[in-house]
């Protein structure tokens, strides 16, 4: 479909002059609550580097946990996310207590001076929703 929109964007600018470009894109951005979190037993369910998409975390990954709202509005497992204030994507790998709304916890590994100096911040966010086929996608440890 996207293809069928550029390609008639460009037909359109060609025969008048005037470029026409419609919005291919289907990327999201809000703002929401930011936290982080560690690999400690005491922030987890007993399991501290496990993840609920099934994934085993280890220090240095790009990933964080999306409330289950989040989650709703395509923020699936692998769902890359670019959190504004943060250098590259960050993967969704983790889905936080239920109790949680419009919340990304972002995993710091086992720094929790450095989850503490974040705090609880608001940031924008840009993802893209999920393809409902790679729901249970796996991340790679980066």
């Amino acid at each position: 479909m996207c293809e069928f929109r550029i390609k008639q964007a460009v037909l359109v600018a060609m025969l008048s002059g005037i470029a026409l470009l419609t919005g291919c894109s289907n990327e999201r951005r809000m703002t929401v609550t930011a936290t982080a979190f560690n690999s400690t037993k005491a922030q987890t369910d007993g399991r501290p580097t496990e993840t609920s998409c099934g994934n085993k975390l280890a220090s240095g990954s790009k990933v964080i946990a999306v409330s289950r709202d989040l989650k709703k509005q395509g923020m699936a497992c692998g769902t890359e996310v670019e959190i504004d204030g943060l250098e590259g994507m960050w993967t969704v790998a983790d889905v936080t207590a239920a109790r949680h709304e419009n919340l990304i916890d972002i995993y710091m590994g086992r720094d929790i001076k450095a989850a503490r100096r974040w705090g609880i911040q608001e940031v924008e966010i840009k993802w893209r929703p999920a393809d409902p086929q790679r729901r249970n996608t796996r991340v790679a440890s980066r």
